[in-house]
């Protein structure tokens, strides 16, 4: 199994930055496909925010342009999201994921959240 520890979240004012880490950690070797983020502001859904994969292709729903930078260490296992220019409709937990493999087996792991609160 792998584990997620994610870290950085946090009370910010609109218009100020966050960043986020996520590290991905297993007691057997293991191959990540992609990580990401995801959000889940109360009474909705949870929503992908943004994606990387192990080549370093990164995906950004529309909400999040131009704003939020992910980010990589391969050799750390670890995922970054880089947020500036916060508003309040940010505000939600933010969960890690990734999509990783033990051969023949892909497998997806979750974080435990952090919250991100941003104050107008």
């Amino acid at each position: 199994q792998v584990q997620l520890v994610e870290s950085g979240g946090g009370l910010v004012q609109a218009g100020g930055s966050l960043n986020l880490s996520c590290v991905a950690s297993g007691s057997t070797v293991f191959y990540i496909n992609r990580m990401g983020w995801y959000r889940q502001a109360p009474g909705k859904q949870r929503e992908l925010v943004a994606t990387i994969t192990s080549g370093g292709i990164t995906y950004y729903a529309d909400s999040v342009k131009g704003r939020f930078t992910i980010s990589r260490d391969g050799a750390k296992n670890t995922v970054y999201l880089q947020m500036d220019s916060l508003k309040p409709e940010d505000t939600a937990v933010y969960y890690c994921n990734t999509r990783w493999t033990r051969w023949p087996q892909t497998y997806d792991s979750w974080g435990q959240g952090t919250q991100v609160t941003v104050s107008s």
